[in-house]
């Protein structure tokens, strides 16, 4: 059956996505071949199982592949709890890839509108999808190398493009590759960047990204990255925040209802919780919304708390990270929660890192040192 693109476009936007659109199947050879030249920058994602290079040639996800179908799905269309903002990426508050009750159910809807009209579909996780976006003439990018929507979220940022790779062909967009950045702007993105991930107008080392370091770093953070990354816990929106071109939604977000899912899981996420939790709490109530890290990983989130709450030069977090150091044994998570009490200070904090520092293994005890030197007795 002959399926048009206004047809098309109609379900989508019946289903709540901000705005689609259409390209080739064709190869995305520039984005190969720049993958091919970052190896360093990106070789650790390929380490971890999705073959980013793989995925510029839709005709592996799909032989018989004729277009790609871009869906822009808003993330942001609610307000969120101001403590959640604070510590978390917006993108990753209402992520319902593992619960599966929003975002899914409208993509299982959108594939199930293709199948009836003899359309199969695949949805790759490691196809470009901002390049797709681009190709498809949805937007343009913006010097934070994210995509900028054109006609939603007032020409904003807070958009998650989504690529379906269908065997129909569809009529293409024009495509849009531009830097939609003002002059005026003076890099203000790049200029922000607390820990120099952005090297230029898209150019970024994602290693060095507080997104990145959050639920990816090895080991402890590195002592000159600790600061900069503020009370970002997982993900980062500072340079989104900053930007300019997102300054129109942000000011009607003000106005916007709070997400209930959102504010629902706030005291579940609350700093308190995060740093004292067990492996049970953490599989029941974080992994499905935020599922980066697996419970293996648990000492990087107490990690991450421990270095929020220093950063946030609260006193009151004082008791939280003295009780955290006594009832862990993981070194990282010592070593931040004794920078963390180095950072904050005072007279607290100074006598549980004197009284921490004998009998610590001797990478805390370095970090405990250089604590002491930081808190005031």
């Amino acid at each position: 059956m002959n399926l048009s693109t206004a047809l098309v476009e109609e379900k989508a936007l019946e289903l709540g996505f901000g705005d689609v659109g259409f390209t080739s199947a064709d190869e995305f050879t520039s984005q190969r071949e720049l993958l091919q030249g970052l190896e360093d920058e990106y070789g650790w994602v390929i380490r971890m199982g999705l073959d980013l290079i793989a995925g510029t040639d839709p005709k592996t996800i799909m032989p018989e592949a004729k277009s790609i179908i871009v869906l822009v799905e808003v993330y942001f269309r609610q307000a969120f709890p101001s403590a959640m903002e604070h510590h978390f990426g917006r993108c990753y508050l209402d992520d319902d890839r593992v619960t599966k009750d929003r975002l899914s159910m409208r993509i299982r809807s959108f594939r199930s509108f293709l199948k009836d009209h003899g359309i199969n579909s695949k949805v790759p996780f490691n196809l470009p999808h901002r390049m797709a976006a681009a190709r498809a003439g949805l937007g343009s990018f913006g010097k934070n190398t994210l995509f900028y929507s054109r006609n939603t979220v007032l020409g904003g940022s807070w958009v998650l493009p989504i690529a379906l790779v269908v065997d129909h062909a569809f009529e293409p967009g024009a495509p849009s590759f531009d830097v939609g950045c003002p002059d005026w702007c003076r890099n203000t993105c790049i200029s922000a960047c607390p820990t120099g991930a952005l090297k230029g107008p898209r150019k970024i080392d994602p290693r060095k990204c507080i997104s990145y370091l959050t639920y990816f770093g090895d080991g402890i953070t590195p002592r000159e990255l600790r600061e900069p990354m503020g009370m970002w816990v997982y993900g980062c929106d500072h340079c989104q925040n900053v930007c300019p071109r997102n300054a129109p939604w942000l000011a009607k977000a003000k106005g916007l209802p709070v997400n209930e899912k959102v504010s629902a899981m706030q005291e579940d996420f609350n700093l308190h919780r995060l740093l004292h939790m067990d492996t049970l709490y953490f599989t029941d109530r974080i992994w499905p919304h935020m599922f980066y890290m697996s419970d293996a990983d648990i000492w990087r989130w107490k990690m991450n708390v421990a270095r929020s709450m220093g950063n946030s030069l609260d006193e009151a977090y004082v008791s939280e990270l003295i009780a955290a150091f006594r009832e862990n044994s993981d070194e990282r998570v010592l070593g931040m929660v004794a920078w963390a009490l180095g950072r904050i200070g005072g007279s607290k904090a100074h006598t549980a890192l004197s009284e921490f520092l004998p009998g610590s293994p001797a990478v805390v005890q370095e970090e405990i040192r250089c604590a002491l030197e930081e808190s005031v007795g």
